[in-house]
């Protein structure tokens, strides 16, 4: 695992979406040879999104042989609802690139048989030969996707109700009333995302800190689902400085003093030669 810590929130979304381009160009996709990327919603990673749209107007990345899988959907909710993540991905990513919608996959949160609809996402990730590369982000209390606190570290797609921590948190979205929330969603498990050959994970801002003190300083645990992370042999943790406020001095400082290897990653250094870099 690494921490890879930014200046705020605007260098994480620059220093990402470079990241995603590097990987997306050194692999070359095809017609027979796809990129298969793993995309989250939410505020963390809108500015990631904008910058890859402004990369695919300027014409250094296309995604015309990228299948996508997203994290997590609401159950209930209509596509075309504002607070869907099918309308969220259309609107802030997918209309504005070349991607093939037939190969862009969000969760079903209407479907007629919900677990059905879970299994059949696991079977086209293994069909897709996999997750290349999953972004994520991650909740204050630690969730990744919908994996609330006290989830299996080694779950799979399935039906998750919501925490009350996380329907306060996301009532907002929903004029602020809680009652609207949906108290269900479908979502990818800390397994599924585990199985990813490459992870990254966007933290940003002050109501992030504990959470990141807890994925990176302490053990794995399943009341801190992004925790599970420790133990994947190529994971990144890209945070802001803000995010950084829980951490011991001596833990900042020592990745700190990485920064110069880390920004190898997003250059023109082979993945092969990446992974050997500390």
């Amino acid at each position: 695992m690494r921490l890879i810590i930014l200046e705020d929130a605007s260098v994480v979304a620059d220093w990402a979406a470079r990241f995603v381009l590097q990987r997306i160009t050194e692999f070359g996709p095809g017609p027979d040879r796809r990129f298969v990327l793993g995309l989250p919603t939410g505020g963390t990673p809108l500015g990631m999104y904008r910058r890859l749209i402004d990369f695919y107007k300027e014409g250094r990345i296309s995604f015309k042989y990228v299948t996508t899988f997203n994290m997590d959907e609401y159950v209930g909710l209509p596509r075309d609802h504002p607070e869907s993540y099918h309308y969220y991905m259309w609107n802030e990513f997918f209309k504005h690139i070349d991607i093939d919608p037939a190969h862009a996959h969000v969760l079903d949160g209407n479907a007629p048989n919900l677990v059905a609809e879970c299994q059949r996402f696991e079977t086209l990730i293994r069909e897709a030969g996999g997750v290349r590369l999953f972004i994520g982000g991650i909740g204050p209390d630690g969730h990744i996707a919908f994996n609330e606190p006290g989830s299996s570290l080694v779950s799979r797609t399935r039906v998750k109700t919501l925490a009350y921590d996380t329907l306060e948190a996301n009532k907002r979205f929903f004029g602020n009333d809680i009652s609207k929330v949906p108290r269900q969603a479908l979502t990818v498990g800390v397994g599924t995302v585990m199985d990813a050959h490459e992870v990254m994970i966007l933290i940003t801002g002050v109501h992030k800190a504990l959470a990141l003190a807890k994925a990176v300083e302490e053990g794995v645990n399943h009341m801190w689902t992004v925790s599970a992370f420790q133990q994947h042999a190529q994971a990144l943790f890209v945070c802001d400085e803000d995010a950084t406020l829980e951490l011991r001095v001596k833990t900042v400082k020592y990745f700190k003093a990485l920064s110069g290897e880390h920004q190898k990653m997003i250059a023109s250094v082979p993945v092969k030669q990446q992974r050997v870099l500390h």
